[in-house]
C-alpha cells in the first residue's frame, strides 16, 4: 500500500511489472535499482570539483551523491516525505553528468547545438528511462518492446527531475530532450506545469548544501583556500562579487558580504589549517555544523510556511530563509574563486573540452564499429544523423574521466 501522502498513481511504473517481495515498498525498490545500476558505479570515477583520482581526499560524484542522499533523506523524512523516495532521487540526481563535470557538460552542449543541446539533468532522465539496462516493456503500445531503463515509479522519476520542462530557446536549464518527451509526459501526468515536486525541492537543496560545504572542505584540505585572506575586506568584496556573478545574479553583493561575515564569525569556522589530526577534526566539525545549520533552517521555515499541509508530491513548497541561501551562495563563491579558478585551471578545462569534442568527432566517423554493443545497436536503429549523433554523445557521456582519456588515445590518433 502507498505510504501516507502517496497514491497508487505515484507508485505506477511506465512499463507494468509484476510485484516482487511484498514486504518492500515501491520506493525502496527504486532506491535499490539506482544503487545497483552501472551508471551509479561510474560516478566513482567522475569529477566533482577536483579531477577524480587526482587526490584521495576530495569527493567524486559518487561520494557527493551519497552525502546528498544522507542530507536529503533526513530532511525529507523530517518534513513527511517518504525517505526512500527522497534518497533514491538524491542518489540519481547526478547520473547524467558526463566526464569532467560541468566543464564536460559545456563541451557536449556545444557538440549537440544542432540537436537540442546537452544537459546533465536531461541526461539523467534519459539514463533512468532509456539507457540503463534493467527492464524492457511496451508502455506506448507500439508492439515493439524497448528498454525502459530502471523503470522507476512516477514519483521517484519526478523527484529526480530538477527542471521539469523541455528546453526553451538557447538559455537556461532543462530536464528532458525532445525524444524523451513521451515518458516525461507520463511522469508529469496531473502535475502542475513547471512545478517541482516537494521531494525534488528537498533533493535540490540537499545538493546545494552538500556541495557548497564539501567543496570548501576539499579546497581547505588541499591548501587552495586562503583562510587568512577571507577576513580581508577587499577579498570579501571580491568573493561576494564572484559569488553573485556566478550563482545569484539578482542578489546584491553586499548581502553576500554580510553572509560571509556571519559564516566567518561562527566559532567552528577554521582560522588556519596545517593538516594535523586536530585540524582534520575541526574541518569535519565545520562541515557538520554548517550542514546542520542549513538543513535545520529549511525544516523550520518549511513547517512554518506550510501549516497543515502533507508535504508530498506537489503539495507545499520548501522554504529556505534568504540569509541562509546567501550563506550557501557565498560558500560556492569561495570554492569557485579558490578551487575552480585556480592558476592553470582554464588551460586544463580547455584541454578537457577539446578532448571530448575530438572524441565525439572520431567516434562519429567510425560509427557504429567504434561504439559499445548497446550503443551500436541504438545507432543502427536511429532514423537520421541527428539521432545517430545523440547516440554517440550518449556513449561519450557514459565514460568516466579516466576512461575518456583512454578512448581518446585509441580513437584520436
Amino acid at each position: 500500500m502507498p505510504g501516507r501522502g502517496y497514491a497508487p498513481h505515484d507508485e505506477q511504473r511506465w512499463a507494468v511489472e509484476p510485484p516482487k517481495r511484498p514486504s518492500r515498498t515501491a520506493f525502496a525498490r527504486d532506491r535499490a535499482r539506482v544503487l545497483h545500476s552501472a551508471a551509479w558505479r561510474r560516478l566513482a570515477a567522475k569529477t566533482q570539483v577536483m579531477l577524480a583520482g587526482e587526490q584521495d581526499f576530495p569527493r567524486t560524484r559518487m561520494t557527493h551523491s551519497l552525502e546528498v542522499a544522507q542530507v536529503g533523506r533526513e530532511l525529507g523524512a523530517a518534513l513527511g516525505c517518504d525517505p526512500d523516495l527522497v534518497e533514491a532521487a538524491c542518489l540519481a540526481h547526478d547520473l547524467g553528468h558526463p566526464p569532467f563535470g560541468h566543464n564536460g557538460e559545456e563541451a557536449l552542449d556545444r557538440v549537440c547545438a544542432g540537436i537540442g543541446g546537452f544537459e546533465g539533468n536531461a541526461q539523467t532522465l534519459r539514463i533512468l528511462t532509456r539507457l540503463e539496462a534493467k527492464a524492457f516493456g511496451d508502455p506506448e503500445g507500439a508492439g515493439d518492446p524497448r528498454s525502459v531503463g530502471l523503470n522507476l515509479t512516477r514519483a521517484t522519476l519526478d523527484a529526480a527531475t530538477k527542471y521539469p520542462w523541455p528546453r526553451d530557446g538557447d538559455a537556461g536549464k532543462f530536464g528532458v530532450y525532445a525524444d524523451d518527451l513521451p515518458v516525461f509526459r507520463w511522469m508529469r501526468a496531473d502535475a502542475p506545469d513547471r512545478q517541482r515536486a516537494i521531494e525534488a525541492q528537498v533533493m535540490d537543496w540537499a545538493d546545494d548544501v552538500a556541495y557548497s560545504v564539501h567543496d570548501v572542505e576539499d579546497g581547505i584540505h588541499a591548501g587552495l583556500v586562503d583562510l587568512a585572506a577571507l577576513a580581508d575586506p577587499a577579498t570579501a568584496r571580491e568573493l561576494a562579487r564572484v559569488a553573485a556573478e556566478q550563482y545569484a545574479p539578482d542578489t546584491d553583493p553586499a548581502a553576500l558580504e554580510a553572509a560571509l561575515a556571519r559564516v566567518l564569525a561562527e566559532p567552528y569556522w577554521p582560522t588556519g589549517y596545517e593538516g594535523s589530526l586536530r585540524d582534520l577534526a575541526a574541518l569535519k566539525d565545520m562541515a557538520s555544523q554548517l550542514i546542520g545549520r542549513f538543513t535545520a533552517a529549511a525544516e523550520v521555515a518549511t513547517r512554518a510556511g506550510n501549516p497543515d499541509v502533507a508535504l508530498t508530491r506537489h503539495h507545499g513548497s520548501l522554504q529556505v530563509p534568504t540569509e541562509i541561501r546567501h550563506e550557501v551562495v557565498v560558500l560556492k563563491g569561495i570554492a569557485y574563486h579558490y578551487v575552480m579558478r585556480r592558476t592553470g585551471s582554464e588551460r586544463a578545462y580547455a584541454r578537457q573540452r577539446t578532448l571530448l569534442q575530438e572524441l565525439v568527432a572520431a567516434l562519429t566517423l567510425a560509427a557504429p564499429d567504434s561504439l559499445e554493443p548497446q550503443y551500436r545497436q541504438a545507432w543502427l536503429a536511429a532514423p537520421d544523423d541527428g539521432a545517430r549523433l545523440r547516440v554517440v554523445v550518449d556513449q561519450v557521456a557514459s565514460l568516466t574521466d579516466l576512461s575518456v582519456v583512454g578512448w581518446h588515445r585509441r580513437h584520436c590518433r
